[in-house]
Formats: structure tokens, sequence, C-alpha cells
């Protein structure tokens, strides 16, 4: 897929700003100038997920997900996206959420942060031996400090935290 251009670019730029300053509102009226041709263009759909996300329109987030998924199957960040909205959206939950990332799991199977969500996701579910397994596994794919610190404050792992102090 081509990048956006400007103006269009510049919209999407904006909004991010907007974003970064906890504005949704100003975010989505910025991306609202990109040219209507362009509403599908992953960069403009990364964006209004972000946008319904801060917004906390899950619905909606997880509508753009499934679009930004299907725009491009082989970004790993389009199907953790699309986990995490689903959890939220109305009648989605951890599940369905988890279902999805056991599938990005099979076509990315080095990609860290899907084994890490679903890690959260086993905990949340009482799997608790296969939360230790997947979560050890994202320390090993990808920088285990960086995993460590995100674990400690994750409250879907804090059935964990005492074994990931040691981890």
């Amino acid at each position: 897929m081509q990048p956006l251009e400007p103006p269009d670019s510049h919209f999407v730029s904006a909004a991010l700003g907007w974003l970064e300053l906890g504005n949704w509102r100003e975010a989505a009226a910025e991306l609202e100038g990109v040219a209507p041709a362009l509403s599908q263009h992953p960069a403009v759909l990364r964006m209004r997920y972000e946008i319904h996300a801060q917004a906390g329109n899950w619905d909606l987030a997880s509508q753009d997900a499934l679009t930004l998924a299907k725009a491009v199957p082989d970004e790993p960040a389009s199907w953790t996206k699309l986990a995490y909205a689903t959890r939220r959206k109305s009648g989605g939950g951890i599940p369905s959420a988890k279902a999805i990332l056991a599938c990005a799991r099979q076509r990315f199977p080095s990609e860290a942060l899907i084994a890490y969500n679903l890690a959260c996701y086993e905990c949340q579910l009482g799997n608790m031996a296969q939360a230790r397994a997947l979560l050890r596994e994202s320390f090993q794919l990808g920088k285990p400090a960086v995993f460590k610190e995100m674990s400690l404050s994750d409250p879907d792992l804090e059935p964990l935290r005492q074994e990931i102090e040691r981890m």
C-alpha cells in the first residue's frame, strides 16, 4: 500500500498530535479532513482505531481493527488491536479475544506481544500453567526487561505478580 501523501498525511499527523495530548475529539475532527477515498487506508484505519480506543468506544474500535486486519493481515499489530478491542466490545470478552490471538500466534509464532497477551488472557481465565508458559515465552521472544516491567504493572497478571518478580 502506498504511503499517504499530503495533505492527507498531515491530517493523520495532526490527529496523532491531538491523541498524544489526550484529546480524542480533536483527533477525530482532524481525521475528518482525510479524503473519503482514503478512509480505508491502513494509516487512517490505525488512527481511527486509536481514536475510538481512547474514547472507549470498543465497538467502533473493533470494526476498525477488523478492517485493518483484513487490509494488512501480515502486520501482527493488526491482530493484537483486534483482540484488544474484541475483548472490550459489547458481546466480546476474553474467550473471543483469545481465539483471535491463538490464530495470530500460528501465523506469527515469534511475536512476543501475542504470547504476552495470550498469557494475560489465560491468567484471567484461571489457566495459570498456560499463562506462566506464555509469559516466559514472551520474555524469551521479546526484550525480557521490557516485558517483565510491563507484566509487573498489568492488572491481568495480578495473580502471578509474586512469581513475575522472581522471573
